[in-house]
């Protein structure tokens, strides 16, 4: 029987802590560094970073359309394609996006495999608003 492939991921958690012990920044590492990328990517308005202006996710350009489904399904379209061209790591298995009129803004939701990993399903919930 052959042994599955395993892959280990890492990355600087953005609260640029230092780790108590070796005074090194501290990192995320494996399912968790992959969330963090993906919130960064979609939150990243595309032409933001210098010499990539493809890259990002371009979601607070919908925070100024109607908070409807009709917008919650342009947002989940935009997500698959912006995870699709530029996070080869994981597999999708579901995006959501729904609109919350209490709040405001959009509730959305992501579940996507690791690719590589004998890792479960990961899990990435987040509340779309605009920010005052």
């Amino acid at each position: 029987m052959a042994k599955a492939l395993t892959q280990s991921f890492k990355d600087l958690n953005l609260s640029f802590k230092k780790h108590p012990v070796t005074d090194d920044l501290v990192v995320t590492k494996d399912a968790a560094a992959i969330k963090q990328a993906i919130l960064t990517l979609l939150l990243t308005d595309r032409g933001e970073r210098p010499f990539n202006p493809d890259l990002g996710g371009g979601l607070r350009s919908f925070l100024f359309e109607p908070l409807d489904f009709a917008t919650a399904a342009l947002i989940t379209s935009n997500i698959r394609e912006t995870l699709m061209r530029h996070e080869p790591r994981i597999r999708i298995l579901s995006i959501g996006a729904e609109p919350n009129f209490d709040e405001n803004g959009f509730e959305i939701a992501l579940t996507f495999d690791i690719i590589g990993t004998e890792l479960p399903n990961v899990s990435v919930d987040f509340f779309l608003t605009r920010t005052r």
